[in-house]
């Protein structure tokens, strides 16, 4: 398996989404002590070669999801949680990380990238400061982009990605950023003028 591949050949393993596996990862504690593992059905011994490394990612750091975002997350084994000796968090990026994101995913007019980009920015920090119980990621930044990208329309593009939202998260954010985009009531199947942008008011950086 993977895991036997990546320490013969001193590659990198990667157990994605860890907090969602049972209690049989417990199996692959010396593993993660650099110690090999001995493979009963073919009588191998497995000493990981030079550069074996293990990687692994839990957006519960291992917790459990008390209130339900990540439903299936369990509370890990603290033992198997300890063998892991350093822990990265990543943030969501900056707006001009996601404007290159946002760019590189096929998004060409830059004044609704930017707009989308200003708008996140916004919804997030609601979100960590507990104002409001959802959040726009970058992944849903970037269906935002294809759906304009088919459609070309920005109302409709944010609309059916807010969609999966309860109706009154749907119109909150709708309506944060329709203060943000001024022209979105314009009709924005044509765009709208580059040159027109103006900066987001202090009256929309804390809408919640």
């Amino acid at each position: 398996g993977p895991v036997v591949s990546a320490m013969k050949n001193g590659g990198v393993l990667l157990l994605d989404e860890i907090d969602l596996g049972s209690a049989n990862l417990m199996c692959l504690q010396p593993v993660l002590e650099g110690k090999g593992v001995f493979l009963k059905k073919i009588g191998q011994w497995v000493t990981p070669a030079d550069g074996f490394t293990v990687f692994a990612t839990a957006n519960t750091k291992g917790k459990g999801s008390d209130d339900g975002r990540f439903v299936g997350t369990g509370v890990m084994n603290e033992a198997m949680l300890d063998r892991f000796p350093v822990t990265f968090e990543q943030p969501y990026p900056t707006p001009k990380t996601e404007q290159k994101i946002l760019t590189k995913a096929g998004m060409e007019d830059e004044d609704f990238c930017n707009h989308l980009t200003a708008w996140s920015d916004t919804v997030r920090k609601g979100f960590y400061a507990g104002a409001v119980d959802e959040i726009i990621s970058t992944r849903r930044l970037v269906d935002i982009a294809n759906a304009f990208a088919i459609f070309g329309n920005r109302e409709k593009a944010i609309a059916m990605c807010l969609a999966r939202f309860d109706d009154e998260t749907r119109e909150s954010f709708m309506s944060l950023y329709e203060k943000i985009d001024a022209d979105l009531k314009k009709g924005t199947d044509e765009g709208t003028d580059q040159g027109s942008e103006e900066p987001v008011s202090e009256d929309t950086k804390c809408p919640f």
